[in-house]
């Protein structure tokens, strides 16, 4: 990969990163419930999603995912049903008096983990969407593996910052939070932001990514 791809390579990670959606909304989720520290959890889940992404599209399982109607549509359902759950889960959290002094609540790093990762693995149309793009940085003449290497790397390592910028900002918005009136605002604030990236998901049509 020359330094030119590279570097368009990581103007694009950039742009996909910072694009709301289903990542952006767990991540700030966690932050907001467990603070910065305990949320990275579901940060090292989303790039284990994310990881597993590069690597089917890499086996050219893609290809295929973006061929069979039936593979897109169970895929696809799973992680609209993923989400619902999720944002029924954020409207039915109960608000806790929020003392300033104290340690955020802490949730079990391997839940965050598989959640953040469920959250990534489940989205058929971002795997689509990698098979569009990602061919645009490899050369057919060079190793591909080194080159998936080098992807993978510039992607995590940039989503990771992203993520973790999302989570902080919720985190912050923790701290400020003091009555049981607030928490339950901002909670079904981000149970409707779910409840929209599902309806997102679930409005996403096989031929239409494909394209």
């Amino acid at each position: 990969m020359t330094w030119q791809t590279w570097v368009a390579l990581l103007g694009a990670a950039w742009v996909i990163s910072l694009s709301p959606g289903a990542g952006a909304i767990a991540s700030m989720s966690s932050g907001l419930a467990h603070g910065l520290r305990r949320g990275w959890w579901n940060i090292v889940g989303l790039q284990l999603g994310l990881l597993l992404q590069i690597m089917v599209v890499a086996a050219g399982v893609g290809a295929v995912l973006a061929g069979s109607a039936a593979a897109f549509t169970v895929i696809k359902w799973f992680g609209v049903a993923y989400l619902v759950y999720l944002g029924v889960r954020q409207w039915r959290t109960r608000p806790t008096e929020v003392d300033p002094g104290a340690a955020p609540g802490l949730g079990s790093a391997p839940a965050l983990v598989a959640r953040g990762f469920l959250v990534n693995a489940s989205n058929p149309k971002a795997v689509v969407f990698m098979l569009a793009v990602l061919p645009q940085f490899l050369d057919p003449g060079a190793p591909l593996l080194r080159q998936y290497l080098i992807i993978a790397a510039t992607m995590v390592t940039v989503d990771m910052i992203v993520m973790t910028g999302y989570t902080g900002l919720a985190a912050r918005v923790l701290t400020l939070m003091r009555s049981p009136r607030q928490q339950r605002i901002t909670g079904r604030v981000f149970s409707g932001l779910f409840f929209t990236a599902a309806a997102f998901l679930a409005s996403v049509r096989r031929a239409a990514v494909a394209a």
